[in-house]
């Protein structure tokens, strides 16, 4: 198909740890053994949402990014999860690893449930589109986009990035608390408002706890609290709440996993 899959650069279960340099290495021989030598793109999330929230190895990026700019192709930032301020630090997530990248694709957050997305790029590769006829049915209507500048008047009129970073980092510090207490919890991780928690029957081989992850998650559903779970084994706690949220619903959050986790 011509479509190559990376090693995933993830800190807790890749095969390198917290390597980024390795990983990257990973795309260099897929280019070098896999194709002519030249690519078209390389997309990636800075931070996996539905893969179990992974912050991707440090230093990944901007080595992979060197890499694909030297065989010809562009670098494509996947923002739908990780953009519009929620990891509270940055604004984007791709800021996170410090690059720039060639395109970003952006949804999800960008309407706050309105559906709408975008792509933005530079105005050489946004030419492209000027040699053939392109048309959208949906494309630019006035309804969504007049949301979309609602949304972002909301993030900057409301601080919701500042909240983001206090109130993610209230809500880790607690998190972290909880692993402290309960063997079930392998690993906290993530940033801002973009946390994941991922459950595990025995720490030192980091078995995934999969119907425990089922249990817990009943469990919050009975006392109030909706949460949603990811990763490859779909054994991680997905929390990703709106912008909005307080110091007192992350008490609530974390009370009541720790009343759930308490009764296992």
């Amino acid at each position: 198909s011509g479509v190559h899959h990376a090693l995933n650069p993830d800190p807790y279960r890749g095969v390198f740890g917290s390597d980024g340099e390795k990983y990257a290495k990973d795309v260099q021989d897929l280019i070098q053994f896999g194709t002519s030598g030249n690519v078209a793109g390389f997309i990636s999330e800075a931070i996996q949402g539905v893969g179990g929230i992974i912050e991707l190895a440090p230093g990944y990026l901007p080595s992979v990014y060197k890499i694909i700019k030297e065989a010809g192709g562009l670098c494509i930032a996947d923002e739908v999860q990780s953009g519009f301020a929620r990891t509270g630090s940055h604004f984007w997530g791709f800021e996170t690893q410090g690059v720039v990248p060639d395109i970003v694709t952006m949804a999800k957050g960008i309407g706050n449930g309105i559906p709408l997305g975008a792509v933005v790029t530079t105005p050489e590769i946004a030419e492209v589109l000027t040699r053939r006829s392109y048309f959208n049915t949906f494309g630019g209507n006035p309804v969504c986009t007049a949301a979309g500048l609602a949304v972002l008047n909301v993030i900057e009129k409301e601080k919701l990035q500042d909240n983001a970073f206090v109130v993610g980092s209230y809500l880790k510090e607690r998190l972290t608390a909880l692993k402290d207490k309960y063997d079930l919890i392998g690993d906290v991780r993530g940033r801002g408002l973009m946390l994941g928690v991922e459950l595990v029957t025995d720490r030192n081989l980091k078995t995934p706890a999969k119907l425990e992850t089922l249990h817990v998650m009943d469990q919050l559903k009975d006392i109030g609290v909706l949460v949603g779970k990811g990763g490859y084994y779909g054994n991680v706690f997905r929390i990703t709440p709106p912008l909005c949220f307080t110091k007192e619903d992350a008490d609530f959050l974390v009370d009541a996993m720790d009343h759930t986790m308490s009764k296992m």
